[in-house]
């Protein structure tokens, strides 16, 4: 088992840890909104990767 894996990994009070300093830098406001940038981003990555440049596939 490869240990330096398991040392780097955060455990469930880091976890917390790093939830409660988003939480104070963003606000618990401003979050759905980084969170939905975030996905649209991995999309746009996803689909740019495959080959999608041009398609728009969002349903409005």
């Amino acid at each position: 088992m490869n240990t330096q894996l398991l040392i780097s990994m955060p455990g469930g009070g880091e976890m917390i840890w790093i939830a409660l300093i988003i939480i104070v830098l963003f606000g618990a406001k401003k979050i759905p909104a980084l969170m939905g940038g975030i996905g649209k981003g991995i999309k746009e990555f996803k689909d740019a990767k495959d080959g999608k440049e041009g398609e728009d596939t969002t349903s409005k």
